[in-house]
């Protein structure tokens, strides 16, 4: 089918819908895309949706595997977020991985499409992820030149202060809840300045918790979230691997 409008989402975990879980769909998940995506469509049946984001990927993967093929499906629309797993690590040149991201967003920009960015996230609730602020504010900083030189759009998820409530997250502490993609959604859609009808599900509530349970909360999200991911890390392995995109072509949802 020719779709005369055409949104193509690209990136990793954060647009691929980790943590907003939905077994009839591809990969089981749905995510803020897919949402933006069901809204942006409900009154234009000639909308088009592809989402090639995958988890796990890295800013230099997302602009080798993404980009071209998001050029070839003709976009009038684009959102990308890459970068976040780049910054986990403590040893980055982010000033050099953004000279990639620039010579991504240009070849975006040519298509003609409108293209959406996103800052990344302030951390500073979290005693883990809290040690990758720094990082993330240099990261941020460079984006909001990197959209402001072409032209791209900006959702400015660093000042997303609805966001230090850990309902908006997932169990591993890493993804958004369902609540987090529902709102995400929302703002993507207002940076567009389109109309939606989105509700932001119930949060489930955090219980508050003593020293002792919080010491074995703590311990069980290292064994079943922080260490699997530690060991993929020094194996070379990724969370994404043998995963395709989860709309490789466009689709109407």
């Amino acid at each position: 089918m020719d779709f005369t409008s055409r949104y193509v989402a690209l990136g990793d975990s954060f647009t691929e819908g980790v943590g907003d879980d939905d077994p009839a769909r591809p990969n089981g998940v749905r995510g803020w895309a897919d949402r933006a995506a069901e809204q942006l469509g409900a009154a234009d049946p000639d909308f088009g949706y592809a989402n090639l984001a995958i988890r796990g990927r890295k800013l230099r993967q997302i602009m080798a595997e993404q980009v071209d093929a998001a050029v070839a499906l003709k976009p009038t629309l684009v959102s990308i977020y890459a970068g976040a797993n780049d910054i986990l690590r403590p040893k980055v040149d982010i000033d050099d991985l953004l000279v990639d991201y620039d010579a991504g967003i240009r070849k975006l920009k040519a298509t003609g499409a409108t293209v959406v960015m996103f800052t990344g996230f302030d951390s500073r609730g979290s005693k883990i992820f809290g040690t990758t602020r720094g990082r993330t504010a240099i990261y941020n900083e460079l984006v909001r030149g990197i959209a402001g030189d072409h032209g791209a759009l900006l959702v400015d998820y660093w000042r997303f202060s609805e966001y230090y409530d850990w309902g908006m997250w997932a169990t591993d502490r890493m993804h958004m809840s369902p609540a987090g993609h529902a709102n995400m959604a929302k703002r993507v859609l207002s940076v567009l300045e389109h109309e939606h009808s989105i509700d932001v599900p119930p949060m489930t509530p955090v219980p508050e918790l003593n020293r002792a349970e919080t010491i074995r909360a703590n311990a069980r999200w290292v064994r079943e979230f922080a260490g699997p991911w530690v060991v993929r890390r020094v194996t070379g392995k990724s969370s994404g691997d043998g995963l395709a995109p989860r709309y490789a072509r466009l689709a109407h949802l």
